[in-house]
């Protein structure tokens, strides 16, 4: 068995070193046959769990206990893809190749866990942004729906007094004597209007028929108004004091 003379992680030289001895036909073993199908495995199968891994506790489409099994069953076989890596690596030296297996995992374990972490904590980060908008557009919305119910109420009131207001007016200027027929109440966002019954008479004066006066010339009677404060006898305009005497009414 020849023994490697560079550490694994001297990565040229010990690359140099590998390639080197696979083509020294006097040495024994091809350790890149070994070394890159290893690696190929070794790579697919922690692609593959890492696919798992988010499937089941990050996008949750994945049952936890399917995922948990497939993880489990696809680890041996990257380790055993790591050994193979390790062992052509190393030149066939089977201490050096377990240990080199050892760190490799080790190392892929802590880079998982370290990712996984990351992954958590963003998403966490993300969803407690994405709620904190939520909240505040949920309730810059509801104090928007407020305001308008508010102004509606506002408006429904004033709606409900001006109502009032042209009833009651209405209510008082009749010609006649007029009786409401009862308590009207008028509800406008909340607010309530009552209107009271108004009784109120109206006296309206009819003029009364005009007075026939006596010509002063012809001593006839007669009513001015009817004969355009003109005499039908003797033709003499009627006197200005005979008109006011005709216009005043009887007792």
């Amino acid at each position: 068995m020849t023994q490697s003379e560079y550490k694994a992680r001297q990565v040229r030289a010990k690359t140099h070193e590998v390639f080197e001895y696979d083509h020294d036909d006097e040495k024994p073993g091809k350790p890149l046959h070994i070394l890159i199908p290893g690696g190929l495995i070794a790579l697919a199968t922690l692609a593959l769990i890492v696919f798992i891994a988010y499937l089941t506790w990050f996008d949750e489409s994945l049952a936890q206990e399917i995922g948990t099994v497939l993880c489990l069953i696809l680890a041996p076989f990257y380790v055993g893809g790591v050994f193979l890596f390790s062992y052509g690596y190393e030149l066939y030296n089977i201490p050096r190749a377990i240990r080199l297996t050892a760190i490799i995992v080790f190392v892929t374990l802590a880079a998982v866990v370290i990712v996984a972490v990351l992954f958590f904590v963003l998403g966490n980060s993300k969803g407690g942004s994405s709620s904190s908008s939520k909240s505040s557009k949920s309730s810059s919305k509801s104090s928007g729906l407020a305001k308008p119910s508010a102004s509606k109420s506002a408006f429904g009131g004033a709606l409900g007094g001006a109502i009032a207001n042209k009833s009651s007016s209405s209510s008082s200027s009749g010609s006649s004597s007029h009786h409401s027929g009862g308590p009207i109440f008028i509800g406008g966002g909340g607010t309530r209007v009552e209107t009271r019954e108004v009784t109120k008479e109206v006296v309206k004066e009819v003029p009364k028929e005009p007075m026939p006066i006596t010509c002063s010339f012809c001593t006839r009677s007669y009513v001015p108004i009817e004969h355009n404060y003109i005499c039908p006898s003797c033709g003499a305009a009627t006197p200005k004091d005979l008109i006011e005497e005709s216009q005043i009414p009887k007792e």
